[in-house]
C-alpha cells in the first residue's frame, strides 16, 4: 500500500514542544513562539520513526508531505527526517498554485495519515477535506489530534 503522511504536526513538531500538553503546543504556534519556524530543529513526534519503519518492513511505500514550500525548509525538513532515522520515502511539497488535495490527488495513497489541523482552523485545512469526493471514497483517511502522534497506531497495517 502507498500511505501519504503529513509531517508537521502529525509526526515531527518544533523543539520547544517536547513535554507539553497539546494546547499549550497550539499556543506556542498562534504566539509564533521562536522554534515554530525553526525547522531544522524539529523533533519526532514520541516514537514516530519507529512506527513508520514497521510499516515499511511490511512492505508499504512512505511518502511524504510538509507544509514547506521554500526550498531551504523543505531541505530543513528533509534534513529532519534523515536526522531521526525516518524510513526512507519521497517528501513532497505544494508547488505555487497547488493545494494538498491536488498532491493527494495525484499520487492515489491508499491510506491518507494527517492531524486534525486545529492550530490552523481545523478541519477546512486538512488536506482530505478538499479532495474530489469521487477520489476521497478510495482513500482511507487517518485523521489524528495534532500533535498526538501516531503511536497508538497499528504496528501492522492491513494490506
Amino acid at each position: 500500500m502507498k500511505i501519504l503522511i503529513f509531517t508537521e504536526g502529525t509526526i515531527i513538531m518544533h523543539k520547544n514542544a517536547l513535554g507539553y500538553p497539546i494546547n499549550k503546543v497550539i499556543d506556542q504556534i498562534k504566539r509564533k513562539e521562536k522554534s515554530v519556524h525553526n525547522y531544522s530543529s524539529y523533533i519526532p513526534i514520541k516514537n514516530a520513526p519507529k512506527k513508520l519503519k514497521n510499516w515499511e518492513k511490511e512492505g508499504h511505500t512512505l511518502i511524504y508531505l510538509t507544509s514547506r514550500r521554500k526550498r531551504e525548509e523543505i531541505n530543513q525538513i528533509r534534513t529532519v527526517l534523515k536526522r531521526y532515522k525516518f524510513p526512507n520515502g519521497k517528501l513532497l511539497f505544494r508547488k505555487k498554485d497547488e493545494n494538498y488535495s491536488n498532491i493527494a490527488e495525484r499520487i492515489m495513497p491508499d491510506i491518507l495519515v494527517e492531524d486534525d489541523c486545529k492550530s490552523i482552523g481545523g478541519k477546512k485545512e486538512m488536506t482530505i477535506t478538499n479532495i474530489n469526493p469521487k477520489i476521497k471514497k478510495k482513500i482511507k483517511s487517518i485523521v489524528l489530534r495534532e500533535f498526538g502522534g501516531i503511536d497508538n497506531l497499528p504496528d501492522i497495517l492491513s494490506k
